[in-house]
């Protein structure tokens, strides 16, 4: 074997070191992007659920008027927190809004107590209910959210997908609010 073929043969294992090298990087910024796309995809149906539960709300208020018309002051409240879920963009402020949300409907569901014929009425029995199984896809898709969240935080976190993390931010949990802890007082 020549000089000329062996420089040529240690070029060529040099490219192909290279190019498998290239090939590796690809791999892991390529991996890195599905899980942050994951995440969006996560967060849509979080907020798909969000906007159900956003729709179902002036039905319900309207429904508890006829019933609590003293009670402006808990229907004022959800009907703003509903405002400003409805005016959130980023997915920190939607999480903050929708908490603040989740309050005020509980509080609404506390005053709703107090009104017999209320509970016992159809219309109000069914929102409640529709209520209910989009409080449970709520609840669904946030662990699921979470979960992407989590793969995703913690894979740009190690080596070697570290060193592509600068452009890909960390995701934020959806966390539920201090409030949440303290189950609303129901007296009869």
């Amino acid at each position: 074997m020549s000089g000329k073929t062996k420089v040529l043969i240690g070029v060529g294992v040099a490219v192909l070191v290279v190019l498998l090298f290239v090939g590796r990087i690809i791999g892991w910024r390529n991996h890195l992007v599905d899980l942050e796309e994951t995440v969006k995809s996560s967060w849509a149906n979080v907020d798909n659920q969000l906007q159900r539960r956003l729709d179902l709300i002036p039905n319900l208020v309207e429904t508890v008027k006829g019933y609590a018309a003293h009670e402006k002051e808990v229907l004022t409240e959800v009907t703003k927190a509903r405002a400003s879920v409805a005016g959130a963009g980023s997915p920190a402020e939607k999480i903050q809004a929708n908490n603040q949300l989740t309050s005020a409907l509980s509080r609404l569901l506390v005053v709703v107590e107090r009104y017999p014929d209320l509970k016992a009425n159809q219309n109000f029995l069914a929102l409640q209910d529709e209520l209910a199984g989009t409080e449970n896809r709520i609840s669904v898709e946030r662990k699921r959210y979470n979960d992407a969240v989590n793969m995703f935080n913690k894979t740009r976190r190690k080596i070697p997908y570290s060193f592509f993390a600068g452009s890909f931010p960390a995701a934020e949990y959806f966390e539920a609010a201090p409030e949440a802890k303290d189950a609303p007082k129901v007296k009869f």
